[in-house]
């Protein structure tokens, strides 16, 4: 897999604050790639100094090994968390003049802007002003402008934040389809189940340094055993927190989560469950995202 964008040493501050020291990673074609922090971790500076948002006071940021100015800034695409649209115009108009501003003729704005706004199913709102939609047809509006250029890169922060079931399964379909294309793809979000689900690999940064990156099946399969244990009646967990070497990690429906220490034997753990009770569950499973990330930032 090539790597199209690379961040070398992106450092900025705001008066005492660091908001990136010293950030270096890359992103590859052709997947679709998580970006992940707390929040105030940097990760929409590190957006905005992509696109030249923001000044750097040192690092650089390269495409296809070279330093990235206007005309190369021209051929990504950004999604920023805020509303980056004008509310009062319409959406189809919206969106060709997006599109002729990245270099686009007049009719190749137009077929890309009726190509995408029926690919995500609001070709009926072309007509309507962005007020007057839904915020989940806000941000499928959003993502069109960001994709009517068919851009070599593709940057989007939270694009995934308030949207219902359908709205994930939407964006998320077009994200990967784009990855799939060859397009260089990163996203932002908080919603940790549904970067799971979409990213092959993740970038995780905390006060603007990178603490983790790796791919998404290789950090699940690394760390501690983890058990799902469910005894009949016991709700909680209780009976898990006295055994050694044992930590809950959380108990969900009466399932308990638990991450065994190095030396402790599973049988162990088994035989402990059925001394408080009937088992009905026991399984070994991957490490999930949400407890990569949790324990990145300890």
């Amino acid at each position: 897999m090539s790597t199209l964008l690379e961040l070398d040493g992106l450092t900025r501050r705001f008066g005492d604050l660091t908001a990136l020291d010293d950030l270096s990673f890359s992103v590859p074609a052709g997947e679709v790639v998580g970006f992940l922090g707390p929040n105030g971790a940097g990760k929409t500076t590190t957006m905005r100094a992509v696109f030249g948002l923001t000044d750097l006071d040192s690092g650089t940021v390269r495409w296809k090994g070279e330093r990235v100015g206007q005309a190369e800034r021209r051929r990504f695409g950004y999604m920023p968390e805020e509303r980056g649209l004008y509310p009062a115009m319409r959406v189809g108009d919206q969106l060709e003049y997006l599109g002729r501003l990245h270099g686009m003729s007049g009719p190749d704005a137009q077929v890309a802007t009726t190509s995408w706004l029926e690919r995500l199913g609001i070709a009926d709102r072309a007509d309507s002003k962005v007020d007057a939609l839904s915020h989940g047809n806000q941000q499928r509006v959003q993502l069109a402008a960001a994709l009517v250029h068919s851009p070599e890169v593709l940057i989007l922060d939270e694009p995934l934040a308030g949207l219902d079931p359908t709205g994930i399964d939407a964006i998320g379909a077009v994200l990967v389809e784009q990855a799939r294309s060859g397009c260089c793809v990163i996203f932002s979000s908080h919603q940790l189940d549904q970067v799971e689900d979409l990213c092959e690999s993740v970038t995780i940064i905390d006060h603007g340094r990178l603490v983790v990156a790796g791919r998404v099946d290789d950090l699940a399969s690394s760390g501690a055993r983890r058990l799902v244990v469910r005894v009949e009646g016991d709700r909680n967990g209780s009976w898990a927190r006295a055994v050694a070497g044992v930590t809950v990690s959380e108990v969900d429906g009466g399932a308990a989560r638990l991450v065994l220490g190095e030396s402790v034997d599973s049988e162990a753990v088994l035989r402990a469950a059925m001394r408080a009770g009937r088992v009905t569950e026991f399984v070994f499973e991957r490490r999930r995202l949400s407890e990569v990330f949790r324990e990145a930032l300890q």
